[in-house]
């Protein structure tokens, strides 16, 4: 699976993202500065997410296993991930205040 990267250019330099991940952005005063930042980015957002997952299952039962993804988009589509990755976030959310109002 590749991800997409995503240049602008703005008066302050460049500003980075990634297609199928936006949360993951950076900024550089030069397209190269912003290219070497982005990695970075996505590497933080993948952490930041396991985090507050472990966070939010502290003390639950859980089953956690690594998952290898397709190599090529044909393999898997990105609608059917971001579907996955949106109801895992709102089921995240949802259970979060569940435990929390016990």
């Amino acid at each position: 699976m590749q991800l997409t990267a995503v240049y602008l250019k703005v008066p302050q330099g460049y500003v980075g993202f990634v297609e199928e991940l936006p949360v993951a952005n950076t900024q550089g005063d030069t397209l190269e500065e912003a290219r070497t930042n982005l990695p970075e980015a996505v590497q933080l957002v993948m952490e930041a997410n396991r985090f507050l997952a472990e966070e939010t299952f502290v003390g639950q039962d859980v089953i956690r296993e690594f998952m290898p993804l397709p190599a090529s988009r044909n393999d898997l589509t990105l609608s059917g991930i971001l579907k996955n990755v949106t109801a895992y976030s709102c089921e995240k959310v949802a259970i979060a205040s569940f435990i929390s109002a016990e």
